[in-house]
């Protein structure tokens, strides 16, 4: 299996640093404007740039995993080009994804020299081992707040709540129980549509359930993978 990762809103691939140390056969994409680039201004444009990602290199076996807006884009790809991939990984996701106005305020106003906006990114990384909180942190900065409102606009029109019945594919769907932009509730609605999906809740975890919990994300992911054998 070839595992591809797909990062959420603002975010980049070191959102799965340890996922990639840890699986041998995978790849974490960096979306166009994160940073370098134009970034998609919808969810289906992300799906079309992911899918010319892995036909260009001729990817088999493909199974795609989403964090938050990552998610939303790998839901589409499953519903748009279903017989293209194997299976889905679902993290801090749901099949809509409604963004507190909160957190558009803070893109839209993030103070002199983006410091307010900045204040809110490292307070979301609190928690991450100090060998990547840096490097999360220093990535963030480049990729900036107008590229995160630009993702955010864009899940915030997400909708497939009533299309992820038609998924048919191995899916595993894991979320932090203390999730307070994706709540557990949207991983089980989810769980709850997706014919034969299964979930796992990760205990002690927030929204970056992969970087805060990642023993035991990467458990429930080889675990996940068992299946294809």
């Amino acid at each position: 299996m070839k595992l591809v990762f797909v990062h959420g809103a603002g975010n980049s691939s070191l959102s799965f640093y340890y996922q990639l140390r840890h699986f041998r056969n995978s790849k974490a994409l960096d979306l166009p404007g994160h940073p370098n680039g134009k970034p998609c201004t919808s969810i289906d444009g992300y799906v079309e740039w992911v899918r010319g990602f892995n036909t260009a290199r001729r990817y088999k076996d493909v199974v795609l995993c989403g964090h938050s807006m990552g998610g939303a884009i790998a839901l589409r790809y499953a519903l748009l080009y279903p017989d293209e991939i194997k299976g889905l990984v679902l993290m801090g996701t749901g099949a809509k994804l409604r963004v507190n106005p909160s957190f558009l305020k803070q893109c839209q106003e993030p103070g002199t020299d983006n410091a307010d906006w900045l204040k809110h990114q490292k307070s979301s990384y609190k928690g991450v081992e100090s060998d990547i909180y840096r490097v999360l942190v220093q990535r963030a900065e480049e990729i900036g707040p107008q590229v995160e409102l630009n993702d955010l606009l864009s899940c915030d029109r997400f909708d497939v709540m009533q299309d992820v019945k038609n998924i048919h594919l191995p899916t595993e769907i894991i979320c932090g129980d203390a999730d307070d932009m994706t709540p557990v509730k949207y991983s089980n609605y989810l769980t709850e549509n997706i014919p034969g999906a299964h979930q796992d809740i990760i205990p002690e975890a927030d929204h970056f359930v992969q970087l805060k919990q990642y023993q035991q994300v990467n458990a429930k992911i080889d675990q996940f993978l068992q299946r294809f054998k």
